[in-house]
This record gives structure tokens, C-alpha cells and sequence, in this order.
């Protein structure tokens, strides 16, 4: 089941990517995360939340060194099992207290932990999904097997967009599509969902663009959508000002590290969460943010190379879907912090602050890996 001798046959041009990542990610906490004076000292570099995040990053590289010896195969054995306990995880959220009026999180007691059963939602549908399209090939084309296919991403779907989160709910989307499209599901669902996807992306752009006006189209909106929910579809808002301007005060070279103003004085809005990419271009300008996207287009590039080199159907189901789930992260996040999508809360992989995203994007790229390396077995 897990086998040391397979870390050797690992892509080793994703370590020094990953570590990149980390390091940006290290960065932005410890420039907005200093409490008190700015003045640069050892002691004040590692302040509490980069040793929090710290202890992500190597709890997260025991995690990706575990899966990435662990054969993949055995996910078929365990796929319905973890959706079991992932569907029970989102169900037992609301019966537990809210936390920011939101049921999204489990305070783990005594350890002061907060755990976020959608991060690893995703991943497990991805996984099951998988299964599922592998074990009806033979029937792939008919409407029987998109129908439970669409049952296998509905239930979590639904009950994350309860929670409410509207962004993580939604990246299960595309990730569908892509599945949809690789597991061979009959072509007017996939053209049928691509339509969809067009459509919505499309209005999208044009509220953002300022074609369509925000306000007028509030009565036909309201049909679909909840106040609170329309409301993430203005331009406008304070957050998506603040990071705009937080990117263009960045310039080229940037403010320097740990010599910015704007964020540092509260005007942007979850600097080391939500808004790492704005927060890390205000101190390391288009040079900083250019090279971290040169980093993500590594990391998506990798990915799918695993896709290509994958010797059976479930492999290639299983890599794909989770070369998406990490591209629509990063497209949305830097898509939403840039103006051109509505703010809905979908971290940066890899660069925002938290345990749970951490965790469950170091489990996806040692499957990843656990693929690469099996990939001359028969």
C-alpha cells in the first residue's frame, strides 16, 4: 500500500515550486500578520501566525510524502468510505455553533484548531467521481451515468452552497466538466454544461466590465440568487477597490517588504487570507506577482503532465480532476483580487494563511505524485 521506493520516481521540478510558493506565502503573514512596530528583528520576522503556518507547511509535506508513496489504486477501495465521512462532515456542520455566521468550521477543542470539511469535499468528489467513471466506461455515453455522476457532485454541492460558501461550491464546476469530458460522458451534457458555463461567465464579465449595470439587473437577479449573494456581483464593492489599488500601488518593483501603507493600515481586507495576491503585489510589485504566477503556471503545467503520463483510466480521471480543482483556485482567487470576478471567499493554494487548505492541497499533489511515480507499471 505505501512504499518508500516510489519517493525516488517522484517529479522532482514540483519540490522547488512548491517551496517558492510557501515561501511567498511566508512573506505576506509576516509582513501583515506584526503586531505593534514594524521594525524588522529575527524574533518579529516569525511572529505566531508564520509559526502557525510553518507547522501547515511540515505537517503538509509529511502528508504529500505519505500520499505520494501511497498507491493511488487503493483510493477505489476507500472512495465511497471517504465520501461517507465527507457527506456526514458537511451534514454535521449544521449542528454545530457558527463561526463568523457561517457554518463552515470545526473548533477542535483543546488544541484551538479550526477544521473545514469543504477543502477536502472537493478532493473527495474528485476521487469518487473518478471511481465512479471508471467503473461505468462501458456505459459511458448513456444519460444513466451522467445522472448519478451529477448525484455524486449534487449532494456536497448543495450542502456547502448551505453553508453558505458560494466559491467553494461552485469551483466543483468546472472540475465536473473537465471530469465529465475525459471520462467520455455523453457530448450534449458536456456541450449542455459548457453553455451554462459560457452563459453565466459571460454576464459575468459584462457586470464587471461595466456594460451591464449592477443595479438594474437586481429584480431579474433576485429570481435566482439571495441579496447577500447579488450583492458579491458588484464591482464596486470596498474589497474589490481596495485590492486593485493595493496592485496598482505596487507598481513594478513595489512598495518593499514590510514597507507598505495601504494594506498594512487596514484598508484591504484579509491581507493574508483572501487577499494574499493584492498584499504581496503592493510590496513586491508586477515583478513579485509575475513571478508568482510564472510558479502557479509550473504547478498547473506539472499537473497535467501527470494527466498524460498516467497508465490507466482512473489515474487519468483522478489527475486531471485534480489538476483542475488546483487551476480554479488560483484562476478564481487572482481572477476575484483583480476585478474580474465577484469576491467569494476561494483561497490562493499554497500562499493563503490556514490549516485546512494547506493540508488538502498537499494531499492532492502527493496523489498526483503517487500517479507520476507508478507510471511505468503494468
Amino acid at each position: 500500500m505505501w512504499n518508500y521506493q516510489y519517493l525516488s520516481r517522484i517529479d522532482f521540478r514540483i519540490i522547488p515550486v512548491i517551496l517558492g510558493l510557501m515561501v511567498m506565502s511566508l512573506l505576506v503573514i509576516s509582513a501583515y500578520s506584526l503586531e505593534g512596530s514594524a521594525e524588522i528583528t529575527e524574533e518579529r520576522l516569525i511572529t505566531p501566525m508564520v509559526r502557525q503556518q510553518i507547522q501547515w507547511f511540515m505537517i503538509g509535506g509529511f502528508v504529500f510524502i505519505f500520499f505520494a508513496g501511497f498507491d493511488y489504486n487503493k483510493l477505489r477501495e476507500l472512495a465511497w468510505i471517504l465520501y461517507a465521512l465527507v457527506i456526514l462532515s458537511l451534514v454535521g456542520l449544521f449542528f454545530t455553533d457558527s463561526i463568523a455566521r457561517v457554518n463552515r468550521w470545526y473548533r477542535l477543542p483543546f488544541i484551538n484548531i479550526s477544521f473545514q470539511p469543504s477543502e477536502y469535499a472537493k478532493l473527495i468528489v474528485v476521487i469518487t467521481l473518478s471511481w465512479f467513471l471508471e467503473r461505468t466506461k462501458a456505459d459511458s455515453h448513456s444519460f444513466r451515468t451522467a445522472f448519478f455522476s451529477m448525484i455524486i457532485v449534487g449532494i456536497p454541492f448543495i450542502l456547502i452552497l448551505k453553508q453558505p460558501d458560494l466559491g467553494t461550491a461552485l469551483v466543483l464546476f468546472p472540475i465536473t466538466l473537465v471530469m465529465f469530458y475525459f471520462g467520455d460522458i455523453h457530448p450534449k451534457i458536456i456541450k449542455a454544461m459548457t453553455f451554462v458555463a459560457s452563459i453565466v461567465l459571460i454576464i459575468v464579465a459584462l457586470i464587471f466590465l461595466g456594460v451591464l449595470p449592477h443595479e438594474k439587473l437586481r429584480p431579474y437577479a433576485s429570481l435566482i440568487l439571495k441579496d447577500y449573494q447579488f450583492d458579491r456581483l458588484n464591482p464596486y464593492t470596498h474589497h474589490q477597490k481596495s485590492a486593485s489599488i493595493a496592485i496598482g500601488i505596487g507598481g513594478l518593483t513595489g512598495v518593499g517588504f514590510r514597507k507598505s501603507e495601504y494594506t498594512s493600515g487596514g484598508w484591504l481586507p484579509a491581507a493574508y487570507t483572501d487577499s494574499v495576491f493584492p498584499a504581496f503585489g503592493e510590496e513586491f510589485g508586477f515583478i513579485g506577482l509575475l513571478l508568482m504566477l510564472m510558479l502557479f503556471y509550473a504547478l498547473i503545467y506539472f499537473s497535467f503532465q501527470v494527466s498524460v503520463v498516467a497508465k490507466d483510466h482512473f489515474g487519468r480521471l483522478l489527475s486531471a480532476g485534480i489538476t483542475v480543482y488546483l487551476a480554479m483556485h488560483i484562476l478564481v482567487n487572482i481572477g476575484m483580487m483583480s476585478g474580474f470576478l465577484p469576491i467569494t471567499g476561494v483561497p490562493l493554494v499554497l500562499v493563503t494563511y490556514g490549516g485546512s487548505s494547506t493540508l488538502s492541497t498537499m494531499m492532492a499533489l502527493g496523489i498526483l505524485q503517487s500517479i507520476y511515480s507508478r507510471r511505468f507499471m503494468f
